[in-house]
This record gives C-alpha cells, sequence and structure tokens, in this order.
C-alpha cells in the first residue's frame, strides 16, 4: 500500500476507532506535574526548540533581540508623542479610529522608524526560515514521508477538504500562509519562539507547557480525551499529553502542512499523539466524545461567520461536565475588555491588522466570547485576563 492510499483509508481508521472505544469504564486518570521553568534536562532535551546550525539560529537570536531592543525604546516614547499630539490639538484619548490613530503616530519620526524595524525585522525572520527549510526541501520532505505513517499517533490528512478562504491569507506574514507552503509547520514552529520570546520565554516551549499545566479539567477529574482545535505545530496538544499521559489526544487544524509538522514532531518527541486536517466549526467527532476541548490564539484568525459555530462544535462533541477553554486576545464579556484603548493602543491594533496580516483580529476583539459560550449552552463560567498580556482565559463546561 502506497502513501497516497494510507492517508486516504485514514479518516476511516479514524472513524472505526472512535465507534469501538468504550466510554463506559472511568479511569483513574494520571494527571503529571511539569515544571516549564524547571525542566529535567530530559525534558529540556526534548523540548528545545532549535534550528539545525549554530549560525542559522544565531540569526534568529540577533532579530529577536533586536525586536527586544526595539521595544524598550518604544515604551518610553508615550510623552514624545503627548507632545506631539498636542500640537495637533489631540488627546491620547481622543475619539478616533484605528486607521487615523497610525496615520497620525506615523508623522512622528521615532515612532516611524520603530514600526518600520517591529516590521522589517520580522520580514527578516521569516525569510531566514523560509530559507533554510527550502534549500534542503528535499532532506526534509524524506523525513516527513518517514514520519507520516509512523507512530506512535496517528496523521490523518484530507487533500479533499474544501478549505476556506478565510484561513488561506499569510498570518503573521509568514510566507504562505498556514495552508500555501508545504513547510508552514515547521516555519510557524520556529518562527513561534522568536515571536514568544518578548513575552514569554519559549525556547523550551515553556509557555505551552505552562499552559498544558494550568487548563481546568471537569469536577470528576476525569480526563479520558482530549481536542485541541487550531492547533497549529502541535505544542499545546503535546503538552497536554504529557500532563495526562493515559488520555487520548487529538489536535486538528485546516493546515495539511501544520498537522504534517505536528505529526513530524510528536513522533520525534515520542509522543502518542493524534493529529488531523480538519475544520473547528465540523470536526467529524462523534457528539459527546470529549472530556476536555481547547484552543490557543485560534479564535483571532478566523472569520468573525463561524466563531459561534466553532464554540457550538466544542459544546457538541464535549461529554456532560466537560470543559472547554479557549485562551485568545481579550474580548468584549470580559470585565477587563477596554474597547480599543487610546490612540497608541489602536495604533498598535491596526498595525497589527494591516501590516501583521491580521485580518480577522480586530473584528474578534469585538466579539462577545463568553457571551457566545453562554449563548450555545455553557455554564458554570470563569473569565479572566492574564495579568501582563493581552490574553484572556475563557472557561465553561457543559451541563452535566
Amino acid at each position: 500500500m502506497n502513501r497516497r492510499e494510507t492517508l486516504a483509508i485514514a479518516p476511516m481508521l479514524t472513524a472505526l476507532a472512535i465507534a469501538t472505544h468504550s466510554t463506559s469504564a472511568a479511569a483513574k486518570t494520571t494527571d503529571v506535574k511539569i515544571d516549564p521553568y524547571n525542566q529535567t534536562p530530559e525534558q529540556e532535551a526534548r523540548h528545545a526548540v532549535r534550528l539545525p546550525k549554530l549560525d542559522q539560529q544565531s540569526v534568529q537570536d540577533f532579530l529577536s533581540s533586536f525586536r527586544a531592543a526595539i521595544g524598550k525604546e518604544f515604551r518610553p516614547m508615550r510623552a514624545v508623542l503627548e507632545k506631539s499630539l498636542a500640537a495637533k490639538g489631540l488627546t491620547m484619548d481622543a475619539d478616533i479610529s484605528p486607521e487615523a490613530a497610525w496615520t497620525t503616530l506615523m508623522q512622528h519620526p521615532q515612532y516611524a522608524m520603530s514600526a518600520r524595524l517591529w516590521m522589517s525585522t520580522q520580514q527578516q525572520m521569516w525569510a531566514n526560515i523560509y530559507g533554510i527549510f527550502h534549500a534542503n526541501a528535499e532532506a526534509v520532505l524524506a523525513e516527513l514521508e518517514k514520519a507520516d505513517t509512523s507512530g506512535p499517533g496517528r496523521l490523518e490528512l484530507n487533500p479533499d477538504l474544501n478549505i476556506p478562504d478565510y484561513t488561506r491569507h499569510e498570518i503573521h506574514i509568514q510566507p504562505g500562509g498556514y495552508v500555501g507552503d508545504p513547510f508552514a509547520g515547521a516555519i510557524s514552529h520556529y518562527g513561534f519562539k522568536q515571536f514568544d520570546r518578548n513575552v514569554f520565554n519559549n525556547d523550551r516551549m515553556e509557555h505551552h507547557l505552562a499552559m498544558a499545566q494550568e487548563t481546568p479539567i471537569p469536577a470528576d477529574g476525569q480526563v479520558r480525551r482530549i481536542l485541541d482545535m487550531g492547533t497549529g505545530f502541535g505544542a499545546f496538544a503535546t503538552s497536554l499529553k504529557e500532563r495526562f499521559p493515559e488520555a487520548e489526544v487529538w489536535g486538528i487544524d485546516v493546515g495539511a502542512p501544520m498537522v504534517r509538522w505536528a505529526h513530524y514532531r510528536a513522533v520525534k518527541m515520542n509522543l502518542d499523539v493524534n493529529f488531523a486536517q480538519r475544520l473547528a466549526e465540523d470536526t467529524k467527532f462523534p457528539d459527546g466524545h470529549f472530556d476536555v476541548v481547547v484552543s490557543y490564539i485560534m479564535h483571532h484568525e478566523v472569520h468573525p461567520d463561524v466563531q459561534e459555530k466553532i464554540v457550538a462544535e466544542a459544546y457538541r462533541v464535549l461529554r456532560p461536565g466537560g470543559s472547554f477553554f479557549p485562551v485568545d486576545f481579550v474580548t468584549k464579556g470580559n470585565p477587563r475588555y477596554m474597547g480599543f484603548g487610546d490612540i497608541m493602543r489602536k495604533a498598535s491594533i491596526w498595525q497589527d491588522h494591516r501590516y501583521n496580516n491580521e485580518v480577522w483580529s480586530p473584528s474578534y476583539r469585538e466579539t462577545d466570547l463568553p457571551g457566545l459560550m453562554r449563548k450555545v449552552g455553557f455554564t458554570d463560567m470563569k473569565v479572566s485576563a492574564k495579568t501582563g498580556t493581552a490574553f484572556q482565559d475563557v472557561l465553561g463546561f457543559k451541563p452535566a
């Protein structure tokens, strides 16, 4: 049987496995505690995110350090910009649109320089990583081919999947986006290490491990199956598998290159995690199948029209008492939501939207995500914003 035939029957094998998997036994849940910031040498080796060669990684380290330096120079700029705005008859709290805020601040040379440097370093980051994998395309593809049918864990690719148009743009200006480049998963994996460095220490997947450790579970403590929606390169899914080693863990994503790399990475880590190319709004899993459903920064990347569909799908596939834990930007419905903020904040959001290709992010921020969860039936809601970050934790349970 060739690879194409194997991948074509993968959905049937998945359905068979689901149909024959008993849900009656209430097995004890093993919950492994991992300290993301004090890992053992074995854990550090497993989680390390480094490019193949020292000079390649050095370029990325320089770029992320330079971006951090730009940020430090940018933060004290408020007083300077307030004087500049006053000369235009404006205050920092002026009621203008994000686009107008951006246009206004870009008239100040120091702000314009910082904005340009920030975007240029990101473009260089992607170009460097993109070049590494495409220059070694034959060898990388051979490694992926070998892993495709390897275990532990299964990979399901769906070449006939109707990929929505809203997923086809180049998110974060990543070349090819998540669906248009064969190495999208690898590029995103190494790029996110650099993204996260200025907010989180993520050289050894510390951020994803911490999220997994913080993920709430059902009140009865039973965690047998976990679904990670919009899994990307699979770091949240593998981190949850490490916390709950006996659980059946699935990560799904619209991008075939994303789940393919996620599977490759899990195989290298010897973790039994399943990855499938599926839509979060139409997962194909049975009703009540999962104990826990999670997502990480997925909702702000999807079209407003599918937000409620995704939330409803999470509710459908959860068993009674199951928990839904989507981590993303602060939205309406959170007591700490302050709209788009002052001119500096508005300009930052517009830059991210227009020049970092965060197409749906502004509309997502105006969505009441907690409200959508209540609307489809989630109860015992908990809503909070993590101190020092833009993220909010929203937690809901399917009534038992």
